[in-house]
């Protein structure tokens, strides 16, 4: 999880960094771009093997999913990591909406990363020995 939230901070100051170059008029490095959609690809993967390992230790250890409030809310992460994929894909100049959307959506999933560190903190509790 640790690794998303820095992908997320990467994504959060690339996207920030190209919001005020965007702003002042002027160009952006050749990498940034780049940098952007890749940590963002790397975003996606991650969440993905994460819900992997959680839903296949979880089966493991409970015999079931839904325990805790932790399911919901990693559920709503990955929707809100591929939708922000998603939107982030139909940005464009003939798409003017994609771009707040893609901002509104980020915003979002940080709550989202907070509540799933929360409820994933309080599982993590009930598999360390007392």
């Amino acid at each position: 999880m640790g690794f998303v939230v820095v992908a997320y901070l990467l994504q959060t100051l690339s996207g920030g960094w190209m919001f005020v170059l965007r702003q002042r008029a002027r160009s952006r490095p050749d990498w940034l771009r780049p940098l952007h959609m890749i940590s963002g690809g790397i975003m996606v993967g991650l969440v993905m093997l994460l819900l992997l390992i959680g839903i296949v230790g979880t089966l493991g250890h409970y015999g079931r999913l839904g325990h805790s409030w932790h399911l919901p809310a990693g559920l709503m992460v990955v929707n809100l990591v591929f939708l922000s994929a998603w939107s982030a894909a139909q940005i464009s100049p003939e798409r003017p909406w994609a771009r707040p959307f893609h901002v509104s959506i980020n915003a979002v999933l940080l709550v989202a990363l907070v509540l799933v560190s929360l409820t994933g903190w309080q599982v993590i509790q009930k598999y360390l020995p007392s």
